[in-house]
């Protein structure tokens, strides 16, 4: 604009004026029209009554003329944060941009509880709901089907109670995420009407049944999850005809059968897990046309072949590769590189030849674990982030690794016989015993071992997606938790942990497995979300299935042990697994919270342990010497008239007898003083009592007639023959009783008595033996008497085995009792004699 033009607006003051009229008439215009799009006053009711049934404190000054530039002017100073997110929209377009209604709410980690309400069916226009990962418990309302959601997502909840089938009502739904919750029963076949629908995550809940076949229908479908429910039946045809499909999640379900070939020409897959399926063995699938794929998991599939060795070309965008638990044979040696592979899971198959330079030389996490591999093996279990643990056979027995046996020597004077690990914290003392620290970080692909006496090993990685910063393998119990040192740190791994106890000496263990949920919220609000469940082998003996730690010790923080009899044989190495089938929630408590834990691990051994120094003569010896000096001591004790006339102190007793005392008083107190309804048996040299401890305890006590020379003799005998063995099928003697004219044995109880009472007692006391019962208990008696003949120190013959001296526990584990009769088994004299000997 010149000079001259500039002036002549300057002198014209009616235009000046016009101008600012204007102005100012289009800002009131502009004020005036959002001070005129008012929401209506039911919506603005039903926000208010969600507000008071979730406590959603930021809608406390909802009206109708809250809405600003398409969000609800919320008491908040913002609508998101790294903790929580808070959105709501309106759209101001109805009515001549006169009317806002609720079209969007966010609701996310925002701690909220109460039941789902109704009123979210008075939004009629709401076409979002996004409540994820709250407390929000109860079943979804049937009343939600009249509203024209698109997305309705209530992730990481603890709601319940069956999907409606009116849910199938809302013929606009597209993503439909029920993700880790409480849900349960069969799918509703109705919900096949959504054609519309893209996503249907409805992992870590507690369905049943097969997928409906009307789900074929749903052919827009393109994430598809179901991990971690126990859907069965087989998988289905029709996932091959869902062409659009990028995901396909049914890891840790209870379905069977082979992988229909259908599903591995969807060419828009990008991620496809598999776990854990029931049935035949299947062939190595045919990737040719999944180029797009970036994860792929078929863990513990049961296929068997041989792994292409241009699985790379097929499949080039490769990130993740997981092909562990299976049946895979065959020689890697020309495996191609995979370019962009960071993880890759090939561990308990029987893959041979030898390792690929691209894997021996990779910095990723790669794990060769437990196959049969040939060639040099520079670094012993461990190159770098490669796991190769048992990944090579050993000539002398192939269950042992290669790598064991040349890195951790077990020579005679460094065979163990029982250690301790405080899994994932610092050394401790716990009375007499001294666990381990084990403390390495380790990571997906790891293998660590102490001082060759322990090791152990962990496989998988955390790939959930809200997982923040770097996963830590060793967890911490949170401060205001209260727990016990030993329960303040655990070790835990997302897919399969081991640990190995190394150099062992033959023989029967008792492996003690200690738990405690240290990862998950303590408070009120927080009852009842997440589920950690997973599986326990020793020796490859599945142990525990579907392992809840929270519902086993009945809380968080709360401890539980798991104790086991187990064999070490001339292998001198005992395994330990943890293993996660994919079962249960894994996005709640935390993005890393699932998979197996366990806060320490003792194992002691249930025989006298050969130290090496002193010889099987010089124990025998110092035991026959035991023997006689023990019966010296009786018979002086009879001659001056301690047994039978006169009390004898316990004082002098303790100083007598090497075992537990228990006195008169105690044994009287526990049997209600021998009263005849606590009779439980009755044997040759007298009657067997049950007793109750102070503490709880059951005992049974077992009375000799003092007055007998063959009732001492068998007092003698038991005493000094049974304290010296210890075996799972031996019954266990707590101690003894010489009071009066009171000659008591005290053993442990036995719940199912004797297996003369379960098989021939009368019609009330006999129990119904299944034959592989019958089969365990013939297994448990020959077990025992192997023991004593061959494998103990002290060779005995029992002399008396029958029926009646084969007491059964809880569990009809069969121990033999009653060793009156019992003899050492010298090699110089023959155990064979023409006396007769034993009851009848």
């Amino acid at each position: 604009m010149d000079a001259r033009l500039l002036s002549h607006v300057i002198s014209n003051r009616h235009f000046c004026f016009l101008i600012l009229v204007s102005f100012f008439l289009l800002n009131c215009l502009e004020e005036f029209s959002c001070e005129a799009q008012i929401i209506p006053e039911d919506e603005v009711q039903a926000l208010k009554q969600i507000s008071i049934k979730l406590n959603v404190v930021y809608w406390k000054n909802v009206n109708q003329k809250s809405c600003r530039s398409g969000e609800l002017n919320l008491n908040t100073d913002k609508f998101g944060s790294n903790e929580g997110n808070i959105e709501v929209v309106c759209d101001c377009s109805y009515n001549s941009s006169t009317i806002c209604h609720i079209t969007n709410i966010q609701l996310k980690r925002l701690q909220l509880t109460g039941e789902l309400p109704d009123d979210f069916a008075n939004l009629p226009f709401l076409r979002e709901l996004d409540l994820n990962v709250n407390y929000l418990s109860g079943s979804i309302p049937k009343a939600w089907k009249v509203l024209p959601l698109v997305n309705l997502s209530l992730l990481a909840n603890n709601i319940n109670g069956l999907i409606p089938k009116e849910i199938a009502d809302i013929v606009t739904l597209e993503y439909l995420v029920l993700t880790d919750n409480q849900l349960e029963g069969p799918l509703p076949p109705e919900l096949g009407k959504l054609t519309k629908l893209k996503t249907l995550a409805i992992s870590g809940n507690n369905f049943t049944g097969a997928l409906p076949a009307t789900f074929a229908n749903l052919k827009n479908m393109v994430d598809f999850r179901i991990a971690g429910t126990s859907i069965s039946g087989n998988i289905p045809d029709f996932f091959g005809n869902w062409t659009q499909l990028n995901e396909l999640d049914i890891r840790g379900t209870s379905m069977e059968g082979t992988i229909p070939s259908t599903i591995f020409h969807l060419k828009n897959l990008t991620k496809l897990r598999v776990s854990d399926l029931k049935g035949p063995d299947m062939p190595f699938p045919n990737f040719q046309d999944m180029n797009r794929m970036s994860q792929l998991e078929l863990r513990n599939c049961l296929i068997k072949g041989s792994i292409p060795s241009n699985i790379g070309e097929m499949m080039p965008r490769l990130v993740r590769l997981d092909l562990s638990f299976n049946r895979l044979t065959g020689d890697i040696h020309n495996l191609q590189e995979i370019p962009n592979l960071k993880y890759l899971y090939l561990t308990n198959n029987q893959l041979t030849g030898q390792i690929p330079l691209w894997i021996t030389n990779a910095k990723q996490n790669f794990d060769l674990s437990y196959n049969n591999f040939i060639g040099p093996s520079q670094s012993g279990c461990q190159d770098s982030n490669l796991n190769k643990i048992s990944s090579y056979p050993s000539d002398e027995d192939r269950s042992i690794a290669w790598c064991l046996k040349k890195d951790l020597p077990c020579s005679t004077t460094s065979k163990y016989s029982s250690f301790f690990i405080n899994c994932g914290g610092s050394e401790m003392a716990i009375g007499d015993e001294k666990y381990d620290a084990d403390v390495s970080p380790m990571g997906p692909s790891s293998f660590y071992s102490y001082n060759d006496k322990w090791a152990c090993s962990t496989t998988g990685d955390f790939i959930v997606p809200l997982l923040k910063g770097k996963p830590n393998y060793l967890a911490q119990a949170s401060p205001n938790l209260t727990v016990t040192d030993l329960y303040r740190t655990a070790r835990i791994s997302p897919l399969s942990l081991k640990y190995y106890g190394i150099c062992l000496r033959p023989g029967n263990y008792k492996v003690k497995l200690h738990f405690a949920e240290i990862m998950f919220p303590i408070d009120k609000i927080a009852s009842g979300i997440g589920t950690r469940i997973f599986d326990v082998s020793i020796q490859g003996k599945r142990y525990l299935k579907d392992f809840n730690i929270e519902e086993e010790a009945k809380g968080v923080g709360k401890s539980i042990i798991k104790e086991y009899d187990v064999d070490v044989t001339s292998s001198s190495t005992l395994e330990i697994h943890l293993y996660w089938a994919g079962k249960g929630t894994i996005f709640i408590p935390s993005d890393f919270a699932y998979g197996p834990l366990i806060s320490a691990i003792a194992v002691t051994p249930n025989f006298v342990p050969d130290t090496g120094h002193i010889s099987v003569g010089v124990i025998a010896g110092i035991v026959a010497a035991s023997f006689v000096l023990i019966i010296l001591i009786m018979s002086i004790l009879w001659k001056k008239g301690y047994l039978g006339k006169e009390d004898l102190e316990d004082k002098e007793l303790r100083e007598l007898l090497q075992t537990s005392y228990f006195s008169l008083r105690e044994v009287k107190a526990a049997t209600k003083n021998f009263d005849r309804a606590n009779k439980i048996g009755e044997g040759g040299f007298g009657p067997v009592y049950k007793g109750l401890r102070p503490d709880g305890s059951l005992i049974a006590v077992k009375q000799l007639s003092a007055m007998s020379k063959q009732g001492n003799r068998e007092f003698v005998n038991e005493i000094g023959i049974i304290s010296a063995l210890q075996h799972p099928n031996l019954v266990k003697l707590f101690g003894c009783c010489v009071e009066g004219n009171q000659l008591l044995v005290i053993y442990e109880y036995m719940e199912n008595n004797s297996l003369a009472r379960a098989l021939y007692g009368h019609a009330d006391q006999r129990l119904n033996l299944d034959w592989p019962t019958r089969f365990r208990i013939c297994m448990d008696i020959a077990k025992g008497l192997v023991y004593l003949h061959e494998e103990s120190r002290l060779k005995i013959v029992h002399r008396d085995i029958k029926a009646t001296n084969v007491l059964l526990d809880k569990d009809f584990t069969a121990r033999i009792s009653d060793f009156g009769m019992a003899r050492l088994d010298e090699e110089e004299k023959t155990h064979i004699s023409t006396r007769v000997v034993g009851t009848l």
